[in-house]
């Protein structure tokens, strides 16, 4: 017998509201330079609707798979964590820091630890070593320690996406690759975030962000979605 892995995407007509509202935030493109409820509204909208997506599989699906509700429960951090970073520049953006890093905690959790794969680990704590070192030199006053946590939460975090997909064993499913593939294009968000406001400004850094960050998102939640395997028989 040969498992079946059924693709996540399969869901993609709960998932409209979701690219509807991607596609608002994107046409509208609020101008960050003036921030009100309204503009925080239309970020954090996109997330609302994957809490739906989410919620939509039954209050059952999200008590019997943790995983799925430490997911939503990130998916919640989230939200607060981009409605406070609408007013990073009046202060809110170390509040924005500490729910994205709780977030990284709620994912990491639903990943789980197994299997541990320890060469992945090495390779993230690598990645994660050399991106604090070249943000170290712009770094100044409390962001020198919060910025290390910080990237110690999320590398952590991209460690137990990433051991979760074994291609070569063929002990890969849909939802460890949408997991996997998700926590990447976080980092990578995030990295753009760091680059451009302590660094040197990035081109087209809203863009960048923001396509990465809701793609990351929701892939992530696409992998909370327990997938029934089908046997079929190869004769």
């Amino acid at each position: 017998a040969q498992r079946c892995r059924a693709a996540p995407w399969l869901n993609s007509p709960k998932l409209v509201p979701f690219f509807k509202a991607t596609c608002v935030y994107f046409v509208l493109w609020l101008p960050t330079s003036s921030p009100s409820w309204f503009s925080a509204l239309i970020k954090c909208l996109p997330i609302f609707c994957l809490w739906v997506f989410l919620l939509a599989h039954g209050i059952n699906f999200l008590v019997a798979h943790r995983s799925a509700s430490r997911i939503l429960a990130g998916l919640i951090f989230s939200a607060v964590g981009d409605a406070f970073l609408i007013w990073q520049e009046q202060g809110y953006f170390v509040h924005g820091l500490l729910m994205f890093a709780i977030t990284h905690i709620l994912y990491s959790s639903a990943f789980g630890m197994k299997p541990l794969d320890l060469k992945a680990g090495f390779v993230m704590t690598l990645l994660s070593s050399f991106c604090y070192t070249f943000l170290y030199c712009y770094l100044s006053g409390p962001f020198t320690y919060l910025v290390a946590v910080y990237i110690a939460l999320i590398g952590f975090m991209g460690w137990r996406a990433i051991a979760g997909v074994q291609l070569s064993n063929d002990l890969w499913t849909w939802t460890k690759l949408s997991a996997c593939i998700g926590a990447v294009l976080f980092m990578v968000s995030d990295l753009t975030i760091a680059v451009n406001k302590f660094c040197f400004p990035v081109p087209y850094s809203r863009a960048i962000i923001m396509a990465t960050y809701y793609a990351a998102q929701m892939l992530i939640a696409l992998s909370a979605v327990e997938r029934i395997s089908l046997s079929l028989k190869v004769h």
